[in-house]
């Protein structure tokens, strides 16, 4: 499972001209599911990303996690994040999850995330969104799960 990180000062998804989801300050995280994905890539997702040491402490260092911090996650999922795109010009989806079981492991991310931290929004699976954010710093992180 891969979760390309955000430290936001906003973000936000719409479809269809409307808003769906949106968060202040935290983190925006686009997920993608490999085809091996399993609930212990779901367990270890969630645990990096609420404890990923993205946010300053009161010495400009970089360690103080989503945890510590408190703000918003918004989980957006995005299956172009699993692309093979070593060759060629066009990407290759074969080492994206099937769409039914991409859809199950990314509610389980959103149920779990939700479980354990207070301040979380999601994207709609399968949706054309449009993801808006204001980055910070910027910081930006690229998490595997194995």
């Amino acid at each position: 499972m891969i979760g390309l990180l955000q430290r936001v000062r906003s973000a936000a998804v719409d479809v269809d001209g409307e808003r769906i989801a949106a968060i202040g300050p935290g983190l925006l995280v686009l997920v993608g599911v490999r085809p091996d994905d399993a609930e212990t890539d779901v367990r270890r997702l969630v645990e990096r990303l609420l404890g990923y040491r993205v946010f300053t402490d009161a010495d400009g260092r970089m360690n103080r996690s989503l945890r510590e911090h408190g703000g918003g996650l918004l989980l957006v999922p995005q299956f172009t994040l699993a692309a093979d795109t070593r060759r060629g010009m066009r990407a290759s989806f074969t080492t994206a999850a099937p769409p039914d079981a991409a859809r199950r492991l990314f509610a389980d991310v959103v149920n779990r995330a939700r479980d354990e931290h207070r301040d979380v929004a999601c994207g709609r699976f399968g949706a054309d969104m449009q993801v808006s954010l204001i980055n910070d710093g910027p910081v930006t992180f690229w998490l595997e799960t194995r």
